[in-house]
């Protein structure tokens, strides 16, 4: 059975191997493990390429067929190993790291596309300073972050000494800031093959990201295109001046949007799949598999079973569920007030707490958009008061 080297671990995706007949041998970092019964090795540090690819030799892989990574982190290593090993797929690192860092990459799309103004920070950069060049209101980010995790949004001199606390190092290229817009997000997941939009959805979040690493609740649902044309004509046309201008590789990529009245304003784009339950959300509302999609990318194979953007019969969205204040509500409760196509709600307390503050997750649908974005705002409000 041929080896795929998965940087990083998530179910969905080795449910995904499994289907294709691949066994997979992971790289995860540490205390992270795989689950019993898969090859895996530790690293301390998952983006040190070279500890990476020292614990895939360490590995002994002898029959590899491709590297692909679940999340945005491994992005640079999976391009390197490729071009290490000789592996098909986008084996071009330095192309990687205009999909990671968010200077490199607003720096080099053209100045029509529409962007926060961003600029690398470092300790000696003053609050002053930033502020006469980005607004009253800017937000301070990892250069190569994921999940909105140290991620702030800064008003004050206060506010800007402890979001630099964060980082203990003094590099000069490990924080950015930005402008900060005030706008809802939309995202599109996509899929660019040869050098074009081959396959495209748009969804919106309920609220942004860094509020839900915050505390509150992360949800999204699928738009529809009949209800909102400009919207995805805008969308499509952003994804390919931006793709096309970064020298995309054939991928599965997310794009991050700002609504704003004037139109669509580039947040960031990620060539790897998308995260939390937008790929399944996406197979259950368009048919299309983005985790087979990114496993034929990684072994140099032409996608397949990959729709032409159409309308479809019902339209899906995810809530990543909390665990309650007092810990009293039950998957029951939910079930007993919603309907569910799928919910996932641990009966203990102390059950572990993901990414997002995830104790639980839902899916849900409906055939009218706006009736599934209602009901995703109740499920959210039941989640947040206990029921």
């Amino acid at each position: 059975m041929p080896t795929m080297i998965v940087i990083g671990y998530r179910d969905d995706l080795d449910q995904a191997l499994q289907r294709r007949g691949l066994d997979p041998c992971y790289i995860v970092q540490a205390p992270a493990s795989a689950p019993e019964g898969r090859r895996f090795k530790r690293v301390a540090d998952i983006e040190n390429v070279q500890e990476v690819l020292r614990a895939v030799l360490a590995a002994g892989v002898a029959d590899a067929a491709g590297v692909l990574t679940v999340h945005e982190m491994g992005v640079f290593a999976a391009a390197y190993l490729r071009q290490q090993l000789k592996l098909p797929g986008n084996a071009d690192s330095k192309a990687a790291l205009y999909f990671r860092d968010k200077f490199l990459q607003k720096s080099r799309l053209p100045s029509r596309i529409k962007r926060a103004r961003c600029r690398y920070v470092s300790k000696d950069t003053s609050f002053l300073e930033l502020s006469e060049e980005l607004g009253d209101v800017f937000v301070v980010k990892p250069a190569i972050g994921a999940g909105s995790l140290r991620t702030n949004i800064v008003r004050s001199p206060e506010e800007y000494a402890r979001a630099l606390e964060l980082f203990p190092s003094r590099s000069d290229v490990a924080i950015v800031a930005e402008s900060f817009i005030d706008a809802p997000e939309v995202y599109m997941d996509g899929i660019w093959r040869n050098g074009r939009l081959r396959w495209s959805s748009m969804s919106s979040n309920h609220i942004a990201p860094l509020s839900a690493v915050q505390g509150g609740i992360l949800s999204a649902h699928i738009l529809d295109r009949r209800l909102h044309p400009a919207l995805f004509q805008q969308a499509e046309e952003l994804a390919a001046q931006a793709l096309e201008s970064l020298e995309a590789p054939d991928c599965v990529f997310h794009m991050e949007a700002f609504a704003r009245e004037a139109g669509l304003t580039f947040g960031e784009c990620a060539i790897r799949l998308p995260g939390a339950l937008s790929p399944q959300v996406n197979k259950l509302t368009f048919g299309v598999d983005l985790f087979d999609v990114e496993i034929s990318l990684a072994l140099g194979e032409e996608p397949t079973g990959i729709p032409e953007n159409g309308t479809p019969d019902r339209f899906y969205g995810y809530l990543l569920l909390r665990r309650s204040d007092n810990g009293a509500l039950t998957q029951q409760d939910f079930e007993r007030h919603f309907s569910f196509d799928e919910i996932t709600y641990p009966s203990s307390p102390d059950a572990a707490i993901g990414p997002y503050g995830r104790f639980g997750q839902a899916i849900v649908s409906d055939p009218d958009e706006l009736k599934l974005q209602k009901t995703i705002d109740e499920i959210v409000r039941f989640n947040e008061v206990g029921g």
